[in-house]
């Protein structure tokens, strides 16, 4: 297996499925900043829109947690 088509894998292989669990979680640290300003100014829109980016940010893990578990053994990068 080349090292370029190693790297196309890299997307769908537990690894890069860990990297992207971690990049999605520090967006969440932006959400819970804006989440707290909106509660401070009163500023319902804004809550309105950090709590829908919230809300997609834990669908994101939970989708991103499915594609670890059905990975299994079966990582692109290992075979």
């Amino acid at each position: 297996m080349s090292a370029l088509t190693k790297a196309k894998g890299f997307k769908k292989s537990r690894s890069g499925t860990y990297l992207s669990m971690a990049a999605t979680a520090v967006g969440a640290f932006g959400v819970a900043k804006r989440v707290k300003k909106a509660r401070l100014e009163k500023d319902t829109l804004v809550l309105i829109d950090a709590t829908v980016s919230a809300a997609a940010i834990v669908t994101g893990l939970a989708i991103l947690y499915r594609e670890l578990k059905r990975l299994g053994d079966d990582d692109v990068l290992l075979g």
